[in-house]
């Protein structure tokens, strides 16, 4: 019995060893390869104007390589025929604590917020129960949190919904609630912030006030952090140190492209 259970123990730890060698191959250790939405605008483009390519670039040159990308619309299947697939090693934004990959560290948190005319008698709204909101057509993403924390408030009657999972090359949500928010079709629209912020601020008409003060429902914020695959434990550490290094060039980029950063409880605006 003890020969077999040495046996069995021995084959074990090969296995795991030959395991944590594959995937460690399948990383290339020449480029920077990045899967990402082609048309995630403002977070990701195939032109690389998004905040993400700009992140992207900064370790591609901290690391000395080139980065190449992967292109997949993101939704169902995303992450299973890219970063699973092995066609790429990170993607460079992912809602922390997410089982179907492995987490660095969050480099930004940021939240949901209301966007607005700046002329609006809406303008000064904080909170999704804030009794002015009734009556008024409020455009939101189906199935994310904002959309519950409107319907606890008994704004159901006034949403006005739009889809979460699109194909972005085809379908701009965000875009045409904020183009109806901007023509007064919409009064206001609930939105996440790394979205809303940088197309608001091309625009002087609206304005976008984040959701720090809700206290019932859904969180409205969320910590981002870069993803990899489950197992790459040096590849995540390597990124956690890059990122801890290299903060302060994130942050830069982040403002400069008009996301709203919080603190990490998700109650004030990053200093």
């Amino acid at each position: 019995m003890m020969r077999q259970a040495l046996a069995l123990a021995a084959l074990m730890t090969c296995a795991a060893l030959a395991a944590s060698a594959q995937v460690a191959d399948l990383r290339s250790k020449t480029e920077l390869r990045v899967c990402a939405d082609p048309a995630a605008v403002p977070m990701s483009a195939e032109d690389g104007s998004g905040f993400e390519n700009r992140i992207a670039r900064l370790l591609g040159e901290k690391l000395g390589q080139p980065v190449v990308y992967t292109w997949f619309p993101q939704g169902p299947g995303f992450i299973r025929n890219t970063l699973r697939a092995g066609r790429c090693d990170l993607v460079i934004g992912y809602a922390q604590g997410d089982e179907m990959v492995l987490n660095t560290n969050h480099y930004y948190t940021s939240a949901y917020g209301i966007v607005t005319r700046r002329d609006s008698p809406l303008a000064s709204v904080e909170l999704l129960e804030d009794p002015a909101l009734k009556g008024h057509p409020i455009g939101v993403v189906a199935g994310t949190p904002p959309a519950s924390n409107l319907a606890r408030a008994g704004l159901a009657k006034d949403m006005r919904g739009w889809d979460l999972f699109v194909d972005r090359r085809v379908e701009n949500p965000v875009g045409e609630m904020l183009a109806q928010v901007k023509s007064g079709e919409l009064a206001a629209a609930v939105v996440w912030g790394p979205l809303a912020g940088p197309l608001v601020k091309q625009d002087s008409d609206l304005q976008f006030t984040p959701l720090l003060k809700e206290t019932t429902g859904p969180r409205m914020f969320f910590r981002i952090t870069m993803g990899v695959r489950l197992g790459e434990d040096a590849w995540k550490r390597q990124l956690n140190s890059l990122i801890r290094r290299h903060q302060d060039d994130i942050d830069a980029i982040l403002r400069d492209a008009g996301v709203p950063i919080l603190d990490d409880y998700g109650k004030e605006l990053k200093p």
